[in-house]
């Protein structure tokens, strides 16, 4: 039986989290606060790359601030695919992908497919994803807008896409604990009233590398979860500390991948293959075709949906006309620990931890809020 789950936007994704602040920070910018955040003139988001709300419910002796928090919070989604890419442009612009127009981990463009990571130095970044950011927004009516994360990841392509609007404090040494956290308190002190958002990477990476599952992973949250403590100690009492995930993970078996080109039918038809292991879009000149021969191959391992399904289904929220072209024509969304696996990407196979579907482990993701130096209890969505 497949278990989708759709994500409710402009109710309880990553797109209403930067909104519900700027209802605080600037009212005069006209947005609500959908989640029921406390009241602040100052805020710092955390995102977590790869901190799901279910991964952290599973192991949260491991994660005792973070644990404390979870008992108030909420549960938020990632947009679709649950993917960096796509949740980060979400959060910074609210819009559904859609809109933004990052549909994915990798997805078409200029007739090939991109990498939205990576990005593709042909496009530019403001006209490929136009909508404002919310940065933008904040700082145009004075509020101190500042971004704690590596520096390698200014002026980016997809920073500038999804992020942009802030001023970018680098950090050289993402293992330095303490320099980010005075890098983040220094500017959370700025102006009047401030927001500042601090990413943080490590524990994707050693879900991509180990699994959620294994001991590299848990030391990792281990060692996250002190440095957030430490930060909260550091910032102002009237800081109000938010702390969210971009997507969860599920752990993935090697028995488990499922090889396009070693499966009889699944590369028939195809033109490109975008996507990740756990949702692969596919594109083609007769998607009907390729779509039913992967239903009859993948049986209940996947949910197979042309685009035309999947968007009136609500998978990527509005969808304007200038960009249902990058979405697949055919759009596999894994089941249970199964991914579909692509020769042309052979770095992919070393993963063990991987997301992108729509189930629960992968979509949920919390927000932990922590106003006054304690867990503050949200109105809408409690953990």
């Amino acid at each position: 039986m497949a278990h989708l789950l759709i994500p409710e936007y402009g109710r309880s994704t990553l797109g209403e989290v930067l909104p519900a602040v700027a209802a605080h920070l600037a009212p005069e910018l006209g947005s609500s606060d959908v989640l029921g955040l406390a009241a602040a003139k100052r805020y710092v988001l955390v995102m977590v790359d790869g901190l799901g709300h279910q991964l952290l419910h599973r192991t949260r002796a491991r994660a005792p601030y973070l644990a404390e928090l979870l008992d108030h919070g909420l549960v938020l989604t990632s947009a679709v695919p649950a993917t960096t890419a796509t949740s980060l442009s979400t959060l910074g612009t609210g819009c559904e992908p859609g809109r933004h127009g990052i549909v994915g981990y990798t997805f078409r463009a200029m007739n090939e497919i991109i990498n939205a990571l990576t990005w593709d130095d042909r496009l530019d970044p403001l006209d490929f994803q136009p909508e404002p950011t919310w940065f933008e927004a904040l700082a145009g009516v004075g509020i101190a807008v500042s971004t704690v994360s590596l520096a390698t990841f200014e002026g980016t392509g997809l920073t500038l896409a999804a992020l942009r609007g802030t001023h970018f404090v680098g950090l050289d040494d993402e293992l330095d604990d303490q320099t980010r956290v005075d890098q983040v308190v220094a500017a959370s002190r700025a102006g009047e009233r401030s927001l500042v958002y601090a990413y943080e990477r490590r524990l994707d990476h050693a879900g991509h590398g180990n699994g959620w599952g294994s001991e590299v992973w848990r030391q990792t949250l281990d060692g996250i979860d002190a440095w957030l403590e430490h930060l909260r100690g550091e910032l102002d009492p009237d800081t109000c500390l938010l702390v969210t995930g971009d997507h969860g993970m599920v752990d993935v078996p090697g028995d488990r991948q499922i090889v396009i080109e070693d499966t009889p039918g699944l590369l028939n038809g195809l033109d490109l293959i975008g996507g990740e292991g756990r949702l692969r879009q596919l594109y083609a000149e007769r998607p009907d075709e390729v779509a039913a021969q992967w239903r009859r191959r993948l049986g209940e391992r996947a949910v197979v949906r042309l685009r035309d399904e999947a968007i009136e289904e609500g998978w990527f929220g509005k969808v304007e006309p200038s960009i249902g072209l990058r979405i697949g024509d055919v759009l596999v969304a894994l089941q249970g620990d199964w991914s579909i696996m692509t020769l042309t990407r052979p770095g992919e196979f070393t993963l063990v931890g991987q997301h992108g579907s729509l189930t629960a482990e992968e979509m949920c993701v919390p927000l932990l809020v922590d106003c006054l130096g304690r867990g503050t209890s949200p109105s809408l969505g409690r953990a």
